[in-house]
């Protein structure tokens, strides 16, 4: 199946920071379909590196799916300044999740990645947080 263009709307969810953590992608079509949603609980860990996990599930599921293009849809500020280039990647528990989203969005081809508020990310993180209920129950 080849996916074409996804919108993928990902959140990362901790607890504490660091403290119990889930990330969740959800994976939509150009007609607003939900194809498939990802979702992982982490064990502890940081809001950020929660953040980064969502961002790898989606564009890993989007690459499996055969997208040639995807829209990133995140409420993290600092992962979309990072990956615009507008912030350097500095801590080191992010830097092999950055390079690994930076390798698998050269396979992908097009990765745009759009800040949102929180509120307009929503169901991405009533995922991330049913990850974390699911585990730790």
């Amino acid at each position: 199946m080849r996916a074409g263009h996804l919108r993928i709307h990902t959140d990362g969810a901790a607890r504490g920071n660091p403290g119990p953590a889930g990330a969740a992608a959800l994976l939509y079509d150009d007609a607003g379909n939900c194809v498939a949603e990802e979702t992982r609980y982490l064990g502890t860990a940081t809001n950020n590196v929660a953040e980064y996990q969502a961002f790898l599930l989606g564009l890993e599921r989007a690459e499996r799916l055969g997208a040639d293009s995807v829209e990133v849809v995140t409420d993290s500020e600092l992962m979309a300044r990072q990956w615009s280039g507008k912030y350097r990647v500095k801590n080191a528990a992010l830097k092999p999740l950055y390079e690994r989203a930076r390798e698998t969005a050269r396979r992908i081809g097009s990765v745009e990645v759009r800040h949102v508020r929180r509120g307009e990310n929503a169901a991405a993180d009533a995922a991330a947080n049913r990850a974390i209920d699911g585990a730790v129950g």
